[in-house]
């Protein structure tokens, strides 16, 4: 089963997944290269749940056919 993180990560733009990465990890106090290695583990939940304001991503996902 493919991660719906990885592919949603890989369909947007650098721009985009840098600005997702950056948020969720100055909420966790991680650097953005762990934030993608946590979304991105087998074991991850959903992306959204990582984020404390997802509206923007969430839509942004649904575009992309991301469901949650």
């Amino acid at each position: 089963m493919t991660n719906r993180n990885v592919q949603f990560l890989s369909m947007i733009d650098s721009r985009t997944k840098a600005v997702i990465l950056e948020s969720s990890s100055a909420h966790y106090g991680i650097t953005p290269q762990e934030a993608y290695a946590e979304v991105t583990d087998a074991q991850a939940e959903h992306l959204l749940d990582y984020m404390i304001e997802p509206p923007a991503t969430s839509a942004l996902m649904r575009r992309h056919g991301i469901h949650r």
